[in-house]
């Protein structure tokens, strides 16, 4: 018997290596995300501009940012905008100021694709190599109605295959909305709100993005990697005991050993 409708993800046609140059930009999902590739020391730039919910904003952020990464994770929360009526701008943060200056629209799928393949784009010209992933944000919005929030991600959603299938292999599709809402279709998967995902759902969707992309490289280096950064994170009964100065010492010089093979990795 099955008791889980596991999603089933294609091969990736390239691979992520160890210490990658990795841009998240996104909704509050993507820095769960980004924070977690921090820590396994891929080079993160996250959000550099603050949460970015809808494609128009994710477009603002790679212009304005001077990130190059070899791989950027876009990760798309909603198709609704903020338009200050003074000015007919997107804006990407109301910064507390009064509603009546602002108009709320929903972008249509050809203009949520029109702003990601334009944030593609101008990626591209930075490193004509890049790659782009895709996702959907598994979070939804209460206050615009369980029925809406559905609408506007089934927008995102075809607005993503529609760049994914025009973008000639630059770009794919990683269904993180689909693995929370198909796979982990349980409540103790959530975090309190009863809507954003739990620590728990956070990796397990790391774990699959990894199956999905990593390399070879990327796990025998993680291998070295994970339990030397909890030997980091230990906190000792007694830090000045002769054991303990020897047992960082030990990891001090496993760290040093470690960078030399991988050049890229930084502390």
């Amino acid at each position: 018997m099955k008791f889980q409708t596991k999603v089933d993800i294609a091969s990736s046609g390239f691979k992520i290596g160890p210490c990658e140059r990795m841009l998240f930009v996104g909704s509050c999902f993507a820095d769960n995300m980004g924070r977690r590739f921090e820590a396994e020391k891929f080079r993160c730039e996250v959000n550099p501009f603050g949460v970015m919910y809808n494609p128009a904003s994710i477009l603002h952020t790679v212009e304005r940012s001077n990130a190059c990464p070899r791989v950027a994770v876009l990760t798309l929360g909603t198709n609704h905008v903020y338009i200050l009526r003074s000015t007919g701008e997107i804006v990407d943060n109301c910064a507390k100021r009064p509603q009546s200056l602002f108009e709320e629209r929903e972008l249509s799928i050809d203009e949520c694709a029109d702003y990601i393949s334009k944030a593609i784009s101008v990626l591209q010209t930075r490193d004509a190599d890049v790659r782009i992933i895709i996702t959907v944000s598994p979070i939804r919005y209460a206050k615009y109605g369980f029925h809406e929030s559905q609408l506007s991600k089934s927008t995102l959603l075809l607005a993503a295959d529609k760049v994914v299938s025009e973008s000639r292999g630059v770009a794919d599709y990683f269904p993180a909305y689909e693995i929370v809402n198909d796979e982990l279709r349980d409540y103790r998967f959530y975090a309190a709100d009863m809507l954003h995902p739990s620590e728990q759902a956070v990796e397990y969707i790391y774990e699959r993005f990894s199956e999905t992309y990593f390399s070879s490289e990327t796990f025998a280096f993680l291998k070295e990697w994970q339990p030397l950064r909890r030997a980091l994170a230990h906190r000792p009964f007694d830090a000045e005991s002769e054991e303990y100065k020897r047992f960082i010492e030990e990891t001090k010089t496993k760290i040093r050993q470690l960078a030399e093979r991988y050049p890229d990795f930084e502390m």
